[in-house]
């Protein structure tokens, strides 16, 4: 038996309302949430066109080998970074005057591959066991207005099409729930001179990869408590009338503390390398995740949080990155300079219509609030107000300066403050607000909690 796929409404009226325009074809993104019962499509959005693809007339029974891969891969690597967690790129669509062919079942095999390997280049999580590895291919025929749906299993490239049911409900999402957070964040990256090839953006990567591993074993408390993973989420919640807990109108808050309890494999002496210089990420970070309130489990939720905070991070750094690319500012001047300051992409929220669910981006401090609302049109085709943007925290900054022959800690264990950072290294700094101080209030009494939770 197949895969099942509860369709939010407003998608099927979507790609009823998609117009080919003479085009041989439209293809798209659907993005949801997986369970190990079923799937959650909650919103579908086109591949925009290139700008420099004017598509005439006479090309319109073009055949599907020209579907750009290249620009719909990029594409799905740009709306992935606008997902909170517990929201994925589920697949992939295709719409069509013609009924599903042999044709549009390869095309489509091949983009939903694709899709997902872009999706996953650069993150800094791994798919678990228990992750759901089937990912749906969608055929819509405009004309007739038939669906034809599949499932592929990404995680073996020989995979054979699955039957999938394909089932509209109204209001999916109306009732998901909300996880919440801020997360301290102090990362320490050296840059050894022994890997003079690594780019800025790669020693930067690995370090984060390190950070990755202590978020992963970090102990999570939701609403100041540490809970069973096995346990339902939703245990003690209030029911209404009618029997049915009031899953909408309840938040979590969620709080991770890392490097508390240590194993022996992490008390070893920590290496010292001589280092061209480090790179720092300080700064308190706003993390959103949703899962669906079909008697969701704490593992879900405390998941969906962990991937929201690896992403994120991860984001606003390549973000940077492609900034100071876009803007022709050599990595050479950014390495060798004393002190430079940049600035650093910060949150902003937008609600679905309908939903619980807030879709994210990223704004820099010279951004306008209309390039923000282009942006969701251009990836998302979605229309949002202006007046709904929320931005979740104060403009950051970032200051980066190096120098040579400095020595730094590879691998740093230690659990205070970090001290100033020496004049000689590199600084890549999340300047924290005035949200920091009652977050770490809050760390630390957590952590009192936990030590006599588990000395108990």
């Amino acid at each position: 038996m197949g895969r099942t796929y509860i369709v939010e409404e407003t998608v099927g009226q979507y790609l009823s309302n998609i117009n080919l325009q003479e085009k041989a074809f439209v293809s798209g993104l659907l993005i949801g949430q997986c369970s190990s019962q079923k799937d959650y499509v909650i919103l579908a959005t086109r591949t925009p066109p290139r700008e420099e693809q004017n598509e005439s007339p006479k090309d319109s029974k073009a055949k599907l080998d020209n579907l750009d891969e290249e620009w719909a891969t990029e594409h799905a690597h740009q709306v992935s970074r606008m997902l909170p967690g517990g929201l994925l790129v589920l697949g992939v669509f295709i719409i069509t005057a013609l009924e599903m062919g042999s044709e549009f079942q390869n095309t489509l095999r091949r983009l939903v591959f694709a899709v997902e390997k872009s999706v996953n280049k650069k993150r800094l999580w791994n798919f678990t066991e228990e992750d759901v590895s089937e990912r749906v291919i969608l055929h819509f025929c405009s004309s007739t207005k038939k669906i034809f749906c599949r499932t592929y299993d990404i995680h073996d490239p020989k995979s054979s099409a699955k039957p999938a049911d394909w089932k509209y409900q109204n209001g999916l999402s109306a009732s998901w729930l909300s996880l919440e957070g801020t997360v301290y964040v102090n990362i320490h990256v050296p840059l050894s001179t022994t890997s003079a090839s690594y780019t800025l953006e790669k020693n930067t990567k690995n370090g984060l990869a390190r950070w990755a591993k202590q978020i992963e074993n970090g102990i999570y408390l939701i609403n100041g408590q540490v809970k069973d993973e096995d346990c339902d989420l939703l245990e003690g919640q209030k029911k209404s009338s009618r029997g049915n807990t009031q899953a909408a109108n309840h938040s979590f808050d969620i709080r991770v503390l890392t490097q508390l309890l240590l194993n022996s494999d992490h008390r070893s002496t920590a290496m010292v390398q001589i280092c061209s210089g480090s790179v720092n990420l300080k700064g308190a970070v706003k993390c959103r995740a949703y899962i669906h309130s079909n008697k969701p489990k704490v593992k879900d939720a405390v998941q969906a949080m962990k991937r929201d905070i690896l992403n994120t991070v991860a984001d606003r750094c390549e973000i940077l990155f492609e900034d100071l690319l876009l803007n022709e500012i050599p990595e050479k001047k950014v390495m060798n300079s004393e002190k430079e300051f940049h600035i650093l992409p910060h949150r902003v929220f937008v609600p679905i219509p309908g939903s619980t669910v807030m879709l994210c981006d990223y704004k820099f401090g010279d951004e306008s609030a209309e390039e923000i609302r282009d942006h969701f049109l251009e990836m998302l085709d979605r229309m949002i107000q202006i007046e709904d943007l929320e931005i979740a925290e104060e403009i950051n900054t970032a200051c980066i300066s190096s120098s040579m022959d400095t020595e730094a800690s590879l691998d740093n264990t230690d659990d205070e403050q970090p001290k100033q950072p020496i004049k000689t290294t590199i600084v890549l700094k999340i300047q924290q607000n005035i949200g920091v101080i009652a977050a770490f209030a809050v760390a630390a009494l957590a952590a009192g909690i936990s030590f006599h939770y588990f000395s108990d």
